[in-house]
């Protein structure tokens, strides 16, 4: 929550401890009213003014916050103009205009629906489908229980007519807002106090349209006032949610992680517990009550088979970045120290019985740059060498980033191919490199060790040393490449010169370079 957020939340009517416990007594005294006084007319006095309350609160919310995008909340309220009128209606009317009570409801539904879709959308993660298939199969699991326990009994209960087809269709509507709620919980932040409200109160429509769904199919008999109480819950509940400072940032574009991985994956499994008790209890079942419990049973089963797949996948893609990222360097991409110190097991039947020689390269001037244009043009010189050795080896070729501004390749190469290599390798430092600093020029010295024997006894760490000696001579001498071999003989080979470079001193090591180790 941002600082004028909490700012608002101060001024509000709802953050105050005083004013939040008096808010939540008041709404809690009003509620109970129709559970203590059984009164038909009191308790359509008190709906009206739960109704009347929400809506105050709704345009109180708007005028103090004044969310970016205001028309989900005038959807709401007239939903729950809707919800009341079809409310009352439905129970205080006798049935005399029964269509209207049903088209009022189906119409509130729909405004929730739509007011849900425009919160929703910019929370949608690209390429991230596992949080809609979750929300799918939770839903597939309520319709699958709704059909078996609701839907189907209301359907035997009476004569096929529309407002049995209606009467049926609240439970599907139920399934729908449960889905779309499972999504929501899913992206929603601890700090989004008003969005969790919001889902507290569709929670208590739900509650409310599963009662009223189990007395039309005849399975219990509850009172119109304890039915009521669940709408009225959520009534109070959204008016609080329009005046929590958080309702002003519902339905704008915002970085969403889906979380809850864990709670969606338990929700799945009582959906499929579930699933595996309606052969039983639904044993009596008809013929068309069966077919749409076998196919909502399959679709179920076929959702879970592709949730199991994906996640089998993401946690293979995620084995495979952790093993990249314990074997590179994550500033140049190229193999680090310690794969490096592997590489030779790791490739032994394509390298076996070739002679194998390791180049040691060091830049330099490397220490005055980094101190000159700082840490930053330091990783983007050490970045940009690496592209350019790695475009002069071959394919199979080892390269690794050995620490700070020394690099190593590896390859299966004899002396005179490695003397090649190194002239190629010095040639890719003569052109200045283009950084964000300007032009920058930087040599390079090369040592070189090579092994044509390829014996048991050596080692990566010999090569290493050797060359690490060898570039030692070819930088104190301005060579540009040496073989260590060569620095036991009183006769250097020809060697192509360089600029003078700076002696050797303690290497600048990057923060990146931590990858390395």
């Amino acid at each position: 929550m941002t600082s004028s957020e909490e700012r608002a939340g101060d001024r509000g009517c709802c953050t105050g401890n005083i004013w939040c416990v008096a808010l939540l007594g008041g709404w809690t005294a009003l509620i109970s009213v129709p559970l203590v006084f059984e009164s038909r007319a009191l308790t359509l006095m008190t709906m009206l003014a739960v109704v009347a309350g929400a809506l105050t609160m709704i345009g109180s919310g708007l005028l103090r916050h004044r969310p970016a995008q205001p028309l989900p909340w005038y959807l709401l309220s007239l939903s729950a103009v809707l919800f009341a009128l079809g409310t009352t209606l439905r129970d205080f009317t006798d049935g005399a205009i029964s269509p209207l009570d049903d088209i009022c409801m189906l119409a509130g539904y729909l405004g929730i629906g739509v007011a849900a879709t425009l919160w929703l959308r910019p929370r949608q993660v690209r390429g991230n489908y596992d949080l809609l298939l979750d929300s799918a199969l939770i839903g597939l699991g309520a319709l699958l229980a709704s059909w078996t326990f609701l839907i189907s009994p209301i359907l035997q209960s009476r004569a096929t007519t529309l407002t049995t087809v209606v009467a049926a269709a609240y439970p599907i509507l139920d399934a729908l807002l449960l889905t779309v709620v499972a999504h929501s919980v899913a992206t929603a932040t601890r700090s989004e106090t008003s969005l969790r409200l919001l889902h507290l109160a569709m929670v208590a429509v739900l509650v409310g349209d599963l009662g009223n769904s189990l007395e039309t199919a005849g399975t219990a008999t509850i009172g119109r006032e304890v039915l009521l109480t669940p709408l009225l819950i959520a009534y109070a509940t959204v008016g609080i949610a329009a005046l929590h400072p958080t309702m002003a940032s519902l339905g704008a574009p915002r970085q969403i992680h889906p979380h809850h991985s864990r709670q969606r994956a338990s929700s799945i499994a009582v959906a499929l517990i579930v699933a595996s008790l309606v052969p039983v209890v639904g044993s009596g079942l008809g013929t068309v009550d069966r077919v749409m419990v076998s196919s909502l049973f399959a679709l179920l089963l076929i959702g879970v088979l592709v949730r199991s797949e994906r996640a089998i996948q993401r946690s293979a893609r995620s084995e495979r970045w952790a093993q990249y990222q314990a074997d590179h360097d994550m500033l140049t991409g190229l193999l680090n120290r310690s794969a490096l110190l592997r590489v030779i097991d790791r490739t032994s039947a394509h390298w076996r019985d070739q002679p194998l020689c390791l180049l040691f390269i060091d830049l330099d001037g490397f220490k005055m740059v980094n101190d000159s244009y700082g840490h930053a043009v330091g990783d983007e010189l050490i970045a940009n060498a690496a592209s350019r050795i790695r475009r002069v080896v071959r394919r199979d070729d080892a390269v690794a980033r050995y620490g700070g501004d020394e690099f190593v390749v590896l390859a299966p190469l004899n002396k005179q191919d490695a003397a090649v290599l190194a002239e190629r390798l010095l040639g890719a430092f003569v052109r200045p490199f283009e950084l964000s600093a300007g032009e920058v020029p930087i040599t390079a010295s090369v040592g070189i060790a090579c092994d044509s024997r390829r014996d048991s006894e050596a080692t990566v760490y010999d090569l290493i040393r050797d060359a690490d000696s060898a570039m030692y001579h070819a930088k104190e001498y301005s060579l540009g490449y040496a073989f260590h071999d060569d620095l036991r003989h009183p006769q250097l080979p020809a060697s192509r010169p360089v600029a003078a470079s700076e002696p050797r001193s303690r290497k600048w090591r990057s923060n990146a370079e931590s990858t390395a180790v």
